[in-house]
């Protein structure tokens, strides 16, 4: 263990996969994000709190069950020759919940249903938690088979978990906070669900989507949105003034 801390491989190996791992924990953030914009502030921060506290307890816990992860990407079954592993049948039901979430979730925000009584928010509360959980597996799962074949040590695989958890953390105050502050950001974020839904079905499929190409999509369409916020702040202090 002592040894590792000489290796500048090991070192390389904690970055790069800590890098790695962030960037894999932005689909994660932006479903909390946009899952816990309806609770109240204080009921939704600890509803991030839990949701990332469990994302981090099921990597370290696959992480310590290394040949149950190795026996998921063995292919089950094949269809039209091509081979089903639990992996893919994971992705494919983290893919499909997520599109059938995001559309419901844009179908309630045009609609403008809300219900805001007390035992709705307790109710609600319970299955955002649970939502999370679900999502938490499936992302769990996908992050940690790439962590396997980036890193040959555990303790490193941990380590970058761990660091990546307290820089999704870090961030996930400041997203929620900004997509409850402009509503208009909440459609956007849905959108990004349902690319990072068919993404996972396409992975599912076999049909791998780079993520670069998906990641340029959504910073280019992120930065578009807080020029458009921007532009509507100078306009409405204009005409206040």
């Amino acid at each position: 263990m002592i040894d590792l801390l000489y290796d500048p491989a090991v070192w390389a190996s904690l970055l790069t996969l800590t890098v790695m791992e962030i960037v894999l924990g932005i689909d994660n953030i932006i479903f909390i994000s946009v899952i816990v914009a309806r609770l109240e502030p204080k009921t939704a921060m600890r509803a991030r709190q839990i949701g990332l506290a469990l994302a981090l307890v099921f990597r370290i816990a696959l992480l310590s069950v290394l040949t149950l992860l190795i026996g998921l990407t063995a292919p089950v079954f094949s269809v039209l020759g091509e081979a089903i592993s639990w992996r893919d049948l994971i992705l494919l039901a983290g893919g499909l919940f997520l599109l059938v979430k995001g559309t419901h979730e844009i179908h309630q925000g045009i609609e403008g249903h809300q219900d805001n009584t007390s035992s709705a928010a307790a109710a609600g509360f319970g299955a955002v938690i649970a939502q999370i959980i679900v999502i938490d597996m499936v992302f769990s799962v996908d992050s940690i088979v790439t962590a396997i074949g980036m890193a040959e040590h555990i303790e490193v695989m941990v380590a970058a978990v761990v660091i990546a958890m307290i820089a999704m953390y870090i961030a996930s105050g400041p997203i929620s906070a900004f997509v409850q502050k402009h509503p208009t950001t909440k459609m956007l974020a849905l959108a990004f669900l349902l690319l990072i839904g068919v993404a996972l079905i396409a992975d599912g499929l076999g049909f791998h989507i780079p993520r670069g190409y998906i990641y340029f999509a959504m910073a280019f369409s992120a930065g578009v949105e807080i020029i458009n916020i921007l532009a509507a702040s100078r306009r409405k202090a204009k005409s206040q003034a």
